[in-house]
């Protein structure tokens, strides 16, 4: 089974929460990360065999805003 760990720490005013072991857990590396209301998923995955000739590592940011849990749910269409 995979190990949980979590990690609280108070950080200015509100309190910083570090979690891993718990979700996405098919990924090399991952942390959910809560303060105050805030919660942000982290993840990293790599490659198993380096590619031939790439002498760097290229690092991808894939950023995506959930609107859902603003309260901003819209309907089934758009209407003009």
């Amino acid at each position: 089974m995979f190990e949980e760990f979590r990690k609280e720490i108070e950080f200015g005013s509100s309190k910083l929460v570090l979690e891993t072991g718990k979700i996405a857990r098919q990924a090399d590396g991952a942390v959910l990360a809560t303060y105050g209301g805030t919660t942000v998923l982290c993840t990293a995955v790599g490659a198993r065999q380096p590619k031939a000739g790439v002498d760097f590592f290229p690092l991808t940011v894939n950023y995506q805003e959930k609107t859902f849990a603003a309260g901003k749910i819209p309907g089934g269409f758009f209407k003009r």
